[in-house]
């Protein structure tokens, strides 16, 4: 960087730092939207290296003269942090605001709170992290650590508290490059938020430090690092196929949907026969109709009514699959009322279903999406004549725990049902089961041709690096995939087209150090970066005269 380009950038820099007001608070918005465009489907990753030392720069600006300055200066940042988030989440979450279209003349009115409500909530953890960050603040690189460290902290939080939503997280720009990506085997998204934090908010120093040294030794790390995960990418990556499964031949059917008035129980004749017709379309001259198929998949609940309440209903979906397939689907499973309740339970689940329509195993969604799928604070709620997105009288009940799948012919399978897969640390059954594969049934089409679908698909993926394990999907209007154990995607279906998927299952491999250890990795590398930047500033203050 010549002495010219140098004084270019500590002037934007101090620009930055000295701002106030609105102007302050319109600079920390567009900081945090510009993060955004890291996500899918732009995954234009070094957009954070615009966003995160604007961010860097704000708290450095977070300084307030006053009876209480410390507590101004806290304040300050914590503020500043909400409009970064804010910014951060209405430029990445803008697409949820489809799903109050559907249903228009019932929802449409709450469509600005749901856009700008979920944002705003969201954004309180940026503001406890840039206050985290701002109350262990010091001068030079070190600072860097100390924002990876409270940035990323601040997200596992996010993905948490009140049932968690971590969506989006930093960590996915890396994520979403299949060979940086491969860094999840040990880390997870969170050691990547952390990894994509601390390398993406380096530049900060390249405007604000005094001598040469400081200024580069924190990008030229960081540059290192980068080109460390890429190596490592590249080597896990280039392993040949984990081989597939013999004798497993999948479709996955993508109906395309449309979730409104056209999907109701006056439907379902409709309905099943276009899935079975959809079912049996061939797709080349190996793979014909069904009797050419082991394992056939259907999206999320699949049916506008109670499959297992409908005996002839089931009698037809089995007598079309014939002897040698198995379907695996997503229907609503009901359960009569419990004593002294009045109305039965609903619950999102998944069916494995054979021949003569026996149910060979079953496993209830446990993380359910609020106001999707229930309300919180129901009774009350009631009251206001309020109803969750999905028509279910009183909404689903969670199950108690996630139950593998046994499915003939099929490793066990752990069942993700809709935004289940986000969750990363959370997919394996809970009964103790060994899955050798994950399935994950969504209906994405209450967000339309949006970014929305792309973001769940890459959650999804990332769930695969992280655990060793291939991923088979079935999305009502896509996107539909297979993905191998290392994150590739071996066949997919684009988004908003209605077809059939064929394709071999890849085995699982090894489990990674991510499987078996979770998130250790990623809190050692939070107290690890602690330390360092305890130490930076210590040796600093030393240093001065």
């Amino acid at each position: 960087m010549s002495y010219a380009q140098a004084s270019l950038a500590a002037s934007f820099a101090d620009q930055i730092i000295l701002s106030w007001g609105w102007r302050r608070r319109l600079i920390a918005i567009a900081a945090g939207a510009v993060g955004a465009l890291a996500m899918a489907p732009l995954d234009i990753w070094p957009a954070l290296a615009l966003s995160m030392p604007i961010g860097v720069w704000l708290i450095d600006g977070a300084t307030v003269d006053g009876k209480h300055p410390r507590l101004a200066t806290l304040r300050s940042a914590a503020g500043t942090g909400w409009w970064f988030g804010f910014g951060y989440h209405l430029a990445g979450l803008w697409w949820l605001g489809a799903a109050f279209l559907v249903n228009g003349d019932e929802f449409a009115w709450a469509l600005p709170l749901g856009v700008l409500v979920l944002p705003a909530g969201l954004a309180l953890f940026c503001a406890l992290a840039f206050l985290v960050a701002r109350l262990f603040w010091t001068d030079g690189p070190g600072r860097i650590l100390t924002f990876a460290a409270a940035l990323s902290a601040t997200e596992w939080l996010r993905g948490h508290v009140l049932t968690g939503f971590p969506w989006n997280l930093p960590g996915m720009a890396l994520g979403s490059n299949l060979v940086l990506a491969q860094a999840a085997s040990f880390v997870g998204v969170y050691g990547l938020t952390f990894l994509a934090v601390l390398i993406f908010a380096s530049p900060a120093t390249l405007a604000t430090e005094a001598t040469p040294r400081d200024r580069w030794a924190a990008p030229i790390l960081a540059v290192v690092l980068l080109v460390a995960l890429a190596a490592f990418g590249e080597w896990r990556v280039s392993e040949g196929p984990p081989g597939t499964v013999a004798g497993a031949r999948l479709r996955i059917m993508q109906p395309n949907l449309a979730p409104d008035q056209k999907f109701i129980p006056a439907n379902r004749e409709e309905i099943v026969s276009h899935y079975l017709a959809l079912s049996d379309k061939a797709t080349s001259p190996e793979r014909n109709g069904i009797a050419d198929v082991t394992h056939l998949f259907w999206p999320e609940s699949a049916f506008p009514f109670i499959l297992t309440r409908d005996p002839e209903m089931l009698a037809r979906i089995s007598s079309a699959l014939g002897d040698k397939a198995t379907l695996i689907t997503g229907a609503i499973r009901a359960q009569e009322p419990l004593p002294g309740e009045l109305n039965a339970r609903y619950f999102n689940s998944i069916y494995v279903i054979g021949k003569e329509g026996a149910v060979l195993s079953s496993s209830d969604k446990v993380h359910l999406v609020p106001f999707g799928e229930y309300l919180p604070f129901q009774e009350w709620l009631d009251k206001l004549h309020l109803r969750q997105f999905v028509r279910v009288p009183g909404g689903f009940t969670p199950g108690l725990e996630r139950r593998s799948l046994e499915i003939p012919g099929l490793p066990g399978a752990a069942p993700l049902i809709c935004y289940e897969a986000i969750f990363p640390g959370e997919v394996l059954p809970q009964d103790g089961r060994a899955a050798g594969l994950l399935v994950n049934l969504t209906n994405d089409a209450w967000f339309g041709l949006t970014s929305g679908p792309y973001q769940h698909l890459a959650e999804a993926r990332l769930r695969t690096i992280e655990q060793g394990l291939p991923l088979v999907r079935a999305a009502n209007s896509g996107i539909s995939a297979v993905i191998d154990p290392f994150g590739r995607v071996i066949a997919s279906l684009p988004l908003g087209v209605e077809g059939v998927l064929d394709a071999e299952l890849p085995r699982a491999i090894a489990p990674p150090l991510y499987a078996r250890l979770g998130d250790a990795f990623f809190w050692i590398l939070i107290l690890a970066s602690v330390v360092a930047a305890f130490r930076l500033h210590r040796r600093r203050a030393l240093a001065r005269p």
